[in-house]
This record gives structure tokens, sequence and C-alpha cells, in this order.
């Protein structure tokens, strides 16, 4: 059964939720290399065990990109990959997205399995894959993670106000490690103040193709999060 809150604009999912296409209408892909992966520096600070969490999983697009560069990195050992979501989409849906990316063809037909069996987690030799899901907001104060990496991809601040709250941004702060970074497509000034106002080191970079700015925050380099969030 289609999904009645998307529409599609060829290979490009579109949430009617909240009005606002999953991944850049220009090229995904390309965004995703380079908003969330050099954003965070990688694929330099990868090393086994290195943990990724993600608010907004959308279309897998953003843990298909990273793996393949896990992948390409020769990266012994596995990557962690723990995503925050309230809306997954369903396998066939996920698939459809997918194929708009051939370089990623080999990756999601491995993967495709999975999300048709709605898997919430799964593990390969080089991957362990974790999605959560329901409201963020309740879900991630309960995590008992920290990341070393996070992408910050839910849909726009004006569309989607609920996942880029103070509280939530606070949140994410509390469950970044020490050495950790922040990355996300949006420059709102709200988004930016509020990561700040709990001791990270924000900084507004050029953002992919038509939006001009970007987001990318980390823990100064003497303190950590124990002691940048009293």
């Amino acid at each position: 059964m289609a999904d009645q809150s998307l529409e599609w604009r060829e290979t490009v999912p579109v949430s009617l939720r909240f009005d606002d296409p999953y991944y850049s209408l220009e090229n995904g892909l390309a965004e995703t290399r380079h908003v969330f992966l050099q954003g965070n520096d990688l694929p330099a600070r990868f090393c086994d065990g290195f943990h990724i969490a993600e608010l907004g999983f959308g279309t897998g697009l953003n843990l298909l990109a990273t793996l393949q560069m896990w992948r390409a990195a020769r990266i012994p050992g596995q990557l962690r990959f723990t995503t925050f979501e309230a809306f997954p989409l369903s396998g066939p849906d996920m698939e459809r997205a997918q194929a708009g990316f051939p370089a990623l063809t080999e990756i999601a037909r491995e993967l495709a399995p999975f999300w048709n069996k709605n898997a919430q987690r799964f593990s390969l030799p080089d991957l362990s894959f974790r999605m959560i899901t329901g409201d963020a907001r309740e879900t991630l104060p309960l995590w008992g993670a920290k990341a070393d990496a996070w992408f910050l991809d839910g849909f726009s601040p004006a569309k989607n106000p609920e996942l880029w709250s103070e509280d939530l941004m606070g949140q994410v702060a509390a469950h970044t490690a020490p050495t950790g970074t922040i990355a996300t497509y949006t420059a709102a000034g709200h988004v930016r103040r509020t990561l700040a106002a709990h001791g990270l080191e924000v900084t507004r970079i050029p953002g992919y193709g038509r939006k001009r700015h970007m987001t990318t925050a980390r823990w100064p380099q003497t303190t950590g999060p124990a002691e940048s969030t009293k």
C-alpha cells in the first residue's frame, strides 16, 4: 500500500506531513557527503567502534553513504550507527528512494532485506545498526550512549521545530562524546545559539548547493560535556 504521507518527485520522496523533501532535490548523495561526512571530518576520524548517532533516518541515505565510505577506507572492526526516527518509511519506499543513487546500488541491495522486514536492529561484520523509533524528545534522554559524530538531519527547523527544540539540542549535547562532533545542513540562528548555550563551539561553514551555510559543533578542546553543561 502506498504511503499516503508521501509524494514523489521522480525518485525523491517528499513528506506531506512536513512539506519538505527527504534530501536535496539537486543531489542528495553529494549533500550527505558534504554536510555529514565532511562536516564531521570523516573518514579521517574513523576507528573500530566509531559511533554515529542521527536525528532523522529518512530514506537511509546517510547510512548507505557512511558505510560506503567506511568500506572504502578499509577500517578494521565495526561501525556503530544509531538513528532516531519517528515515522519510519516502508521497505518499498526506502528501496525506491535509494534507487536514485546508482553509486550506492550494491550497499542498498545488501541492506534492502532488513528494511523489508522492518528490522530495527541488525549486525554485519562491519556494521552494528539500531533504529530507535518514536519521538526523539522522549527516546533520546533514555539512550545510554554518546556519539562520536552526530548527523542532525530532521526536516527543516521551520517545518519540524520539535526536532530542533532547545531541550532536544541539549540532549544531543549531553550525548556527544568529549571528542565528538556535530554536523547539520541548517544554519538557523536559534539552532546555533542553542548548541552554543550548552557549551559547544559552533561554526558556520559553507553549505551544499543553494544553501549558503551549514553548522558544525564540537566541545572545546579543554573541556567536555560534563563541564560544559553545568
